[in-house]
């Protein structure tokens, strides 16, 4: 019996060993940020992982492709998401998202409550409700944050909640991701009508990696919001040979005045960066 106790003891004893090492381990790795802007076609997704392992997706693309991205970010048997952010309700943003609501758990949802009179946008307030998750209205001045990380939400300012808004697109959640000395400007779809009134208000803007508004395309990316935001990496997430001719070249041009290099998910697939809080790498998938 006392040679039992002792094995019991002795064994309890090696297994805190481990679970120490473990955790001295865990401690000595780097604690990173990863930022991945998916190629889903014409339409944005973009999967954040923060070095606390929590889960973030802003938006899902137009279709079930979101699924597939998914897997190759995420375990197999994870099957909880603990942020989804929707920027806008349009197709290609939340298309993929009804897909992601079928199938893994959302715990929070950030959104502006802007309406559309859609059958599939019906959809989408039907499995949000269904989900049971906390739903949150987007609005300047929120702050999410993690040890050492934040998202800061820079727009809207006003609420759109419960209203059917014509321009839609410049209702989208602009957020600013800082992780030590590392930034991102993600900034949905809005047109360089607001662009401008963000710069009007002072906010700042100045980040390491652009999400290039609404696709690349014409309607955004104002040479001034470019020269504030001053960052060294512009990512475009667009379809190949999409129909709307996106990147448009003026905003191309606008980009490489700056000098900024120019990543376009169209042509280099699914961007992953890197970041330890000081210096960011960038990879693909």
């Amino acid at each position: 019996m006392e040679k039992k106790s002792a094995l019991i003891i002795l064994g309890a004893i090696f297994i805190l060993n481990v679970l120490a090492w473990l955790a001295v381990y865990n401690l000595s790795q780097p604690q990173l940020l990863e930022v991945t802007f998916f190629d889903i076609g014409q339409g944005d997704s973009i999967f954040i992982e923060t070095p606390q392992n929590h889960q973030v997706l802003i938006d899902g693309g137009p279709t079930s492709i979101i699924l597939e991205k998914l897997g190759k970010v995420m375990p197999y048997w994870d099957r909880t998401i603990d942020l989804v952010i929707l920027t806008h309700p349009e197709h290609d943003h939340y298309g993929g998202l009804i897909e992601v609501l079928k199938r893994y758990k959302v715990e929070n949802i950030l959104w502006t409550g802007a309406l559309k009179e859609t059958a599939e946008f019906q959809e989408w307030q039907r499995l949000i409700e269904e989900e049971q998750a906390q739903i949150f209205i987007a609005q300047s001045g929120q702050k999410i944050t993690w040890p050492s990380l934040s998202l800061d939400i820079l727009y809207p300012w006003e609420s759109f909640k419960g209203e059917i808004v014509k321009d839609i697109n410049n209702t989208s959640i602009v957020a600013r991701l800082v992780y030590g000395y590392n930034s991102f400007l993600l900034t949905g779809d809005i047109y360089k009508s607001t662009e401008k009134k963000i710069l009007e208000k002072g906010i700042s803007v100045d980040s390491d990696i652009l999400k290039v508004s609404h696709h690349g395309s014409k309607t955004s990316s104002a040479p001034e919001f470019v020269a504030a935001v001053s960052p060294e990496i512009a990512i475009i997430q667009c379809g190949k040979d999409n129909s709307y001719g996106h990147p448009h070249p003026e905003t191309l041009e606008i980009l490489e005045k700056y000098d900024i290099n120019i990543l376009n998910t169209a042509e280099t697939g699914d961007i992953k960066i890197i970041s330890n809080g000081k210096t960011y790498g960038i990879t693909n998938l």
